[in-house]
């Protein structure tokens, strides 16, 4: 078992999600699992080191896939992992996103609810990339994938952040930190659906 040291992440049981229908893949229905999923009543913090291999529990991951719209149109982010990323299981995988766990740090006064969740997107966010600028965040879909066994114990919620470019040559577009990823580009639609069966499996 890796050494998380000690890290506490966001679960729920696997039983809820079976409860409120469990599924293979994207699901659009939003509204339909988020309310129980950041219940305070339904999920708690657990250590990493035992979540990662209990598939009884599923961890709750945002995953942010960012959208860039300026004056060559829209193109969206995409790298590939590199071995300084915290998750050995998915180094040199293509991803097209952002994500990462909810830590007690994240906490607001809403305890385990959509405040403390939001707070811990944003985190990710500012850890990962090297962002300057505004952008939106709306959660537009979950990801389950049973297949692997990284996609066992997870659940992705997926995130649309749109940046919207500024005419300044002081602003730069999101990219992922350099201990985090290599191989960073923005791809036009087109080219990024190429990449996304790669990306899915775990959501890279």
């Amino acid at each position: 078992m890796k050494d998380y040291q000690g890290e506490q992440i966001l679960v729920v049981t696997r039983q809820l999600f079976d409860n409120l229908s469990d599924f293979q893949g994207i699901n659009t229905d939003v509204e339909r699992y988020l309310p129980s999923l950041l219940n305070p009543e339904n999920n708690f913090f657990m250590d990493r080191g035992e979540a990662e291999d209990d598939p009884s529990h599923k961890q709750l991951i945002p995953y942010c896939i960012f959208r860039v719209k300026d004056e060559q149109g829209d193109r969206y982010l995409h790298y590939t992992r590199g071995k300084s990323g915290g998750e050995s299981r998915l180094h040199a995988q293509v991803s097209i996103g952002i994500g990462g766990h909810i830590n007690p740090v994240d906490q607001r006064e809403d305890h385990l609810g959509m405040g403390t969740y939001m707070a811990g997107v944003e985190r990710e966010i500012d850890e990962e990339l090297n962002i300057t600028g505004a952008h939106t965040n709306k959660i537009v879909a979950l990801l389950n994938d049973d297949s692997n066994e990284v996609g066992k114990v997870h659940l992705g919620v997926v995130h649309m952040s749109i940046w919207k470019q500024m005419v300044s040559t002081q602003t730069r577009m999101p990219l992922p930190t350099s201990l985090y990823a290599r191989s960073t580009t923005y791809a036009v639609p087109s080219t990024t659906g190429s990449r996304l069966g790669h990306a899915a499996a775990w959501m890279s």
